[in-house]
Order: structure tokens, then C-alpha cells, then sequence
């Protein structure tokens, strides 16, 4: 009786074994909001509005403003740019989803007019992300037979976007809103407090831009301090500039 020879064990490699990242776990996850629906909106609503009130403070107050003209202008800097940033979120974001529905609607047309066209043109679309030609057919053929998902899939391939998760123009003006007038009111509370310092307002307006610099650095995943010193940096330039053209007609006209 022959018996078959035991085929011989796989050699162990002696390379150390690849540990997964500690943040990344196994399974399911969930990734942030990067389609721009509100967090594009409140980070720029909120740089926007620190930086643009303690520029327009650092201008009326190099200019010898005293305390409650200074407060009145940066109220009414909050209340302009609140409304302008929103105004501006929703009528982007709006036209947006407006160009895009349009575009699909000429998509939808080209699927019930062509649809043999259509359906090698997303057979193509999967042979280019590497998947074979016969089977890319096949699935392109199955695809094509549900013609919402069909046409869903021709809009990412084409337009880059899900017709079925546009932003909200909404979500994005109120977003802006709100921010805006966060970061806005940071530099005016000093001076609401009773304070009549400018270098109060300035140092205050500084801790909020470093604070969140740091946080939409750890939200991308880069360097904290680097994304807080270059947010405080570029505030410093445009304080200052206002601040020296304050200085500059406040002296020329009084």
C-alpha cells in the first residue's frame, strides 16, 4: 500500500507581522463629512469671522475709535458678514445642485435614447479601474437593468458626484451663519465685557485662531501647532495691515 506523500509545510516568514494602525479598527467605519454639506461652511464661517472682526477692530481702533464706536462697528461687521456668508453659502451651493441635477437630466436623456452606448461606455468606465473586460460586460449588462441605479452610477463616473447626496443649501447658509457670528463676537468681547483694551481684544482673537487652527489640523489629520500658527499668522498679516491703514487715516484725519 502506498501512502501519499504529506505535501510539505508553508515556511513561516521571518518578517514581523504588519500591526494595524492603533485609530484604524477592524470592521465597520464611519468617515466625516468631507461632501461639504456643513463642515466646509462652519470651519470657513468661523476663520471668516475671527479674522475678519479682528481685523476690522485692529483698523477702527489704530483709527482712535473709542470703546463704544469700536463695538458698534464690530457689531455691525457680525451682523453684515453673517448675513453675506450665508447669503453666499446658499445661493453656491444651490446653483450647484441646480448644474449638477441639470447635467443628470442630459445623462438620463443619453440612457433612454443610447442605452447600448451607455452600457459599454460604464463597461469601459470598469475596465479602467481594472476590472476584466468580459466580466466589467457582465456586470455593466446587470447594472443597466435597474435604470436609477444605472444612471447613478453614470453621474459618478461622469459628473464625480451622487445625484442622491447633494449638499443642503440650507445646512451650508446656516451653517455659515452661525459660525460666522461665533468667530465674529470673539474679539468684540473684551469690550463688551467693560475692557477698552485693543491689545486685550488682539490677545483674546489670537488664543481663539490658535485654538482653531489646532482643531481643523487634528480634524485633517496634520500638524496641530502647524495648522495653528499658520491660521494665527495670517490673521496677524491681515490685522495688521488694517491696522496700519487705521493708523494711517485716523492720524490724517483728525
Amino acid at each position: 500500500m502506498t501512502v501519499a506523500a504529506r505535501p510539505p509545510e508553508r515556511e513561516r516568514s521571518s518578517a514581523p507581522h504588519r500591526q494595524r494602525p492603533a485609530h484604524l479598527k477592524p470592521g465597520r467605519h464611519e468617515h466625516r463629512d468631507v461632501s461639504g454639506g456643513w463642515l466646509r461652511p462652519t470651519v470657513f464661517g468661523a476663520m471668516d469671522g475671527l479674522v475678519t472682526n479682528v481685523s476690522l477692530i485692529a483698523g477702527v481702533g489704530g483709527g482712535g475709535l473709542d470703546r463704544s464706536r469700536i463695538i458698534l462697528t464690530g457689531l455691525a461687521g457680525l451682523v453684515a458678514g453673517a448675513f453675506s456668508m450665508a447669503t453666499g453659502e446658499y445661493t453656491s451651493v444651490t446653483s450647484q445642485n441646480e448644474l449638477v441635477l441639470a447635467e443628470v437630466e442630459v445623462e438620463r436623456k443619453q440612457l433612454e435614447s443610447y442605452p447600448e452606448e451607455e452600457k459599454a461606455e460604464l463597461a469601459a468606465a470598469f475596465v479602467d479601474k481594472g476590472v476584466e473586460p468580459q466580466l466589467a460586460q457582465r456586470v455593466a449588462e446587470q447594472v443597466s437593468r435597474d435604470h436609477d441605479e444605472a444612471l447613478r452610477l453614470h453621474a459618478k463616473e461622469e459628473l464625480g458626484v451622487d445625484p442622491e447626496e447633494l449638499p443642503s443649501a440650507w445646512v451650508a447658509a446656516l451653517s455659515s451663519f452661525f459660525a460666522f457670528s461665533i468667530g465674529a463676537v470673539v474679539p468684540l468681547l473684551p469690550y463688551l465685557a467693560g475692557s477698552a483694551s485693543l491689545l486685550l481684544s488682539l490677545a483674546v482673537a489670537a488664543a481663539a485662531l490658535l485654538i482653531t487652527g489646532g482643531i481643523v489640523a487634528r480634524l485633517t489629520a496634520q500638524s496641530i501647532w502647524y495648522g495653528a500658527l499658520r491660521q494665527l499668522g495670517l490673521a496677524a498679516l491681515a490685522a495688521g495691515v488694517t491696522y496700519g491703514v487705521g493708523r494711517g487715516i485716523g492720524t490724517s484725519v483728525t
